[in-house]
């Protein structure tokens, strides 16, 4: 399992970790590409900038295809490439995310976020989903900066949280839960133990 995805809700710690989970990787003489959602492409960062800071204005169903529409770029210039070359994928969020924020936080349906995605990336899809599970308000209290989506506070990362959590019942082969809350040392242990059985 080559593409691995990090997961979580604002602050769980998903770029920290999948950093030092490419490190080890990349030690252990794997090659490793890193991307992040949205981004990683030049349409990507230029959604992203939509994304994080537009106004109110913005209803769900645009936000929801505005993030499909970057990852579809992302899988088709630099992940699909990367696997094909035999390196690690490692993504900061994944289609995951959209399913879990757009889905279940702003009650668009998990089906009806998935359908636009399928469409998307084809094949491409996460093989290993690591979620880093956080308490939303301790998440929200390790961020540097809020962005639009962060600023709406405990209540939509509350409904993030729990779609996550149904996302990993349904899908327990692909999603594995990691205790957020632990050392730092300790939850990348428990990543690279997760990510070698997977292997």
């Amino acid at each position: 399992m080559r593409y691995i995805a990090f997961e979580g809700v604002d602050g769980a710690g998903k770029t920290t970790v999948a950093g030092r989970v490419a490190d080890a990787l990349r030690h252990d003489g794997f090659d490793v590409v890193m991307v992040r959602e949205p981004g990683g492409t030049p349409i990507g960062e230029a959604v992203r900038q939509i994304l994080l800071e537009a106004g109110e204005s913005m209803v769900p169903r645009t936000e929801a295809l505005l993030f499909a529409a970057a990852r579809t770029q992302l899988a088709a210039e630099v992940i699909e490439p990367a696997l094909a070359h035999g390196s690690f994928v490692l993504s900061d969020r994944t289609v995951y995310s959209s399913l879990a924020y757009q889905g279940g936080g702003r009650n668009l349906g998990v089906e009806s976020v998935r359908e636009p995605n399928v469409w998307g990336l084809g094949k491409v899809w996460p093989e290993l989903v690591i979620w880093l599970d956080v308490d939303p308000e301790t998440g929200l209290s390790r961020e540097d900066g809020a962005d639009r989506i962060s600023n709406e506070g405990p209540a939509l990362m509350q409904a993030v949280a729990g779609a996550y959590r149904a996302l990993s019942e349904s899908e327990p082969e692909r999603i594995h839960r990691i205790d957020a809350g632990q050392d730092l040392d300790r939850v990348v242990a428990d990543c690279l133990a997760v990510i070698e059985a997977a292997s």
